[in-house]
């Protein structure tokens, strides 16, 4: 199947920064947390402290990947009844407002249990850009593919230190939007230790793919953001902010947040 080619937010995001010489931040939160109604005005704090793309977490019983912050928060916002259904209200309600892109990062259990044609069609419609689904590795499922590129919906694929040259080149063919390198092997939250192996393998990727490249798990300061983003051409962070919400009380959680964000992207932005 073809790609049905189209420019949308996440490309031009990437476009527009790499003409600013700036870099991407792409921050997590997870969708329900505590409920939809604050998710949307999160959406707005992290756009105002200078967040160029959001990722939203879909609530999950069993998160494989992530570590204990983002599986509580996945917790609360199943218990708040955060489904994907309104997920996608959500999303475009906050489309009458913003054009920041917006990623879904979703196991695939969920998804198949929506139905894969019906989740393409419903997150299009609703303004979701692209997708993360951490357990489904490029090149093996040939139906989400297909339908994913019909729609025009960009599948966003993972990298690790340990990927093989083989892996590399799949998710370099598969992969639209940009490709997420995973700087640890573990889970999210994980420490972060810094290594020259950190830039030799992105420059490695980078080789082999024209797409931008965005590097998640275990950034958590101001001073992790600015050594990773040296090399790459994005940074995510996602259970750092997923503990101040967790923590902040809520009367202080939106200003709480566009701070730290806020601190993040300046670090990002220094020579």
């Amino acid at each position: 199947m073809v790609r049905v080619y189209r420019l949308n937010r996440i490309e031009k995001s990437f476009q527009k920064l790499k003409l600013r010489e700036e870099k991407a931040l792409i921050t997590y939160v997870m969708a329900g947390d505590p409920d939809l109604r604050t998710t949307q005005k999160i959406i707005a704090a992290l756009e105002d402290g200078g967040a160029d793309l959001i990722e939203l977490g879909v609530p999950f019983t069993d998160p494989l990947a992530d570590g204990p912050v983002i599986q509580k928060a996945a917790g609360r916002g199943l218990k708040s009844g955060t489904d994907l259904a309104g997920i996608f209200r959500m999303v475009k309600s906050v489309r009458k407002h913003n054009q920041i892109p917006i990623i879904l990062m979703s196991y695939f259990n969920p998804v198949l249990q929506y139905g894969l044609r019906r989740f393409c069609l419903h997150a299009c419609q609703a303004g979701v850009d692209g997708v993360i689904i951490p357990d489904l590795p490029a090149g093996e499922s040939d139906t989400w593919t297909s339908l994913a590129n019909e729609s025009g919906l960009d599948t966003i694929y993972l990298l690790a230190p340990t990927s093989s040259d083989q892996r590399i080149k799949k998710v370099s063919e598969d992969s639209s939007g940009f490709i997420y390198y995973v700087a640890l092997t573990g889970i999210t939250g994980a420490k972060l230790t810094f290594s020259n192996e950190i830039g030799s393998k992105i420059g490695y990727i980078r080789k082999r793919s024209q797409l931008p490249i965005a590097v998640g798990f275990g950034i958590s300061s101001p001073g992790d953001a600015y050594k990773i983003s040296r090399n790459a051409d994005g940074i995510i962070v996602g259970s750092a902010i997923v503990g101040k919400i967790e923590k902040s009380a809520r009367s202080a959680l939106v200003p709480s947040l566009t701070k730290f964000v806020s601190s993040l992207k300046k670090a990002i932005l220094k020579p």
